[in-house]
């Protein structure tokens, strides 16, 4: 049997919001078969429960925000990110403040974080959403256009064309694919970083948002050129952290998914879309479990390894 997984232990890490700038503290705790992955605002009066699934999503600008019960988590999709890379089921995301900590921008210090509580594996069958129909979501013309789509797959893969129109940003790889089988999730994605404008930071600052970016948690560029002295981590750095994004805000339907995603300059709101267009149709889709490990598709059924 294919089996579920939360972690062996509790571990801890403390950052900054991305856009609030306030310091907040994050435990991973592990939990229950069949829990899902559930934030906790421990910083409440009286602690909320935001347990994760497309519906609870309530923003997706800059960032996927979850809600319940009145309280939300804003930037949850990194954390996401490496729960989906690293196939973890179960998990309890204590918080302090609204907002998850950027760290270093990207999704490696969550990778290490749950890597160094040690993964558990529980005894549940890990269950999965198959699609076994196509299921697109689709806007704007032209310049403006922009999609995203699941297809049938046994396994699970990604592919993001991206289009900015910036020096930069068109000097580097534009469209990416990644397969979760080759297990290479925390060497070839989970380290690449969120990035954003100069100009638009300027804006978003003046309207309260990005006080906790800068040249230590995103790659910043101005009019022409990247600004980081280090440069970047990866030769499609831009196109790959959309690839991270994604996987974060697709494992937020609660369960991994079996299927092929491609997608042309989506973001947090048409994946979200995406998502709950799929639950929209039931003939499209199935909840499947693998009692032989061997029926599993390599990458999903296998340990993420160590870097």
């Amino acid at each position: 049997m294919l089996q579920q997984r939360t972690l062996q232990t509790l571990t801890r890490a403390v950052g900054v919001g991305l856009h609030s700038g306030e310091r907040v503290e994050l435990t991973l705790r592990p939990a229950q078969p069949d829990t899902g992955i559930v934030f906790r605002r421990v910083d409440l009066p009286t602690p909320v429960d935001i347990p994760v699934n497309a519906t609870a999503v309530t923003d997706t600008r800059l960032a996927s925000t979850i809600s319940h019960a009145g309280a939300k988590v804003h930037t949850v999709e990194h954390l996401m990110s490496a729960c989906s890379g690293l196939g973890i089921d179960n998990l309890y995301v204590d918080i302090t403040a609204e907002e998850v900590p950027i760290l270093d921008g990207s999704a490696a210090s969550f990778v290490f974080l749950l890597q160094s509580a040690g993964i558990a594996l529980q005894n549940a069958p890990k269950r999965f959403v198959r699609v076994i129909k196509p299921v697109e979501v689709r806007e704007g013309q032209g310049t403006q256009e922009k999609w995203a789509r699941l297809d049938p797959h046994h396994g699970f893969k990604l592919s993001f064309e991206i289009d900015f129109d910036h020096p930069a940003v068109d000097a580097t790889g534009q469209r990416v694919a990644f397969d979760m089988d080759t297990g290479r999730y925390s060497r070839d994605i989970a380290r690449a970083r969120t990035f954003g404008f100069t100009r638009d930071v300027e804006m978003m600052r003046a309207n309260g948002l990005a006080l906790g970016g800068g040249l230590d948690n995103a790659i910043v560029m101005d009019d022409y050129k990247v600004l980081n002295s280090d440069g970047l981590r990866y030769d499609d750095e831009f196109v790959k952290h959309k690839i991270l994004d994604a996987m974060g805000d697709l494992y937020i339907l609660g369960k991994p998914l079996l299927a092929s995603y491609s997608a042309f300059r989506s973001g947090h709101a048409m994946n979200n879309r995406l998502l709950r267009e799929l639950l929209s149709r039931p003939d499209a889709y199935e909840i499947v479990t693998f009692d032989d490990e061997r029926a599993a598709p390599k990458g999903l059924a296998q340990l993420t390894p160590a870097w």
